[in-house]
């Protein structure tokens, strides 16, 4: 579970935050207008402050201090470069993840080391796949897929491994490697190859289906 906050309340902020908090996590949003806040819809788990989202007070009073991950979702490219720079800068937060409309803007966003999302579409389930599979978990984005790294985690089943063909079949998933546990073996697996709980997994999976199979992502 991580402690998040999302500056910005838009589509894209409001249906990240929705992901992030029904997948378990401390989610709070921060924007300017407290109209903003009616996009979270009435099932929204989490917390709201409204204010700037670059501002040092309305980051503290957000939480940022027990921050693990700061997502900056506003539509203005300069906006969310200020939150990931005061996030990162002034409060060491571990994970920080901006929104990039511009490409033009995106050698910036690279030559001060940003993790960034850079699209129209498919926003929030890029931030999510990067905030559910750890810092650094995150590998590549091609077309409709993500690359991730991940601990796996089969706590949601009544049983310690899995069969690769059937994670694949069950969730339209490739995997590409996995590594034990323990580190004592790595592999290309074949269909019939066996995955534990805490194996290290290198998997290929769509956009949108990373929501549901987030639930074998160890946090």
């Amino acid at each position: 579970m991580n402690n998040v906050i999302v500056v910005g309340c838009g589509r894209v902020g409001s249906r990240l935050a929705n992901m992030l908090s029904d997948n378990g996590n401390n989610v709070c949003v921060i924007d300017r207008k407290v109209e903003a806040f009616a996009n979270l819809g009435r099932n929204f788990n989490g917390s709201t402050v409204q204010g700037v989202g670059f501002d040092e007070e309305t980051l503290v009073k957000a939480g940022i201090e027990d921050c693990d991950v700061l997502a900056a979702v506003t539509q203005f490219d300069n906006a969310n470069l200020m939150v990931a720079e005061v996030g990162s800068r002034l409060f060491d937060v571990p994970h920080v993840i901006a929104r990039l409309y511009n490409p033009d803007h995106e050698r910036a966003y690279m030559q001060l080391g940003l993790d960034y999302v850079c699209g129209t579409s498919l926003v929030a389930e890029d931030i999510f796949s990067k905030v559910v599979s750890g810092h650094g978990a995150h590998l590549d984005t091609f077309g409709d897929f993500e690359v991730l790294r991940f601990s796996l985690s089969l706590s949601c089943l009544d049983r310690h491994s899995i069969r690769v063909a059937d994670l694949e079949r069950e969730h339209d998933v490739r995997i590409i490697a996995f590594e034990r546990g323990d580190g004592s073996a790595s592999s290309i697996p074949s269909r019939d190859s066996i995955l534990y709980n805490g194996d290290l997994v290198l998997a290929c999976v769509r956009h949108e289906l990373i929501p549901a199979f987030s639930k074998y992502i160890q946090d």
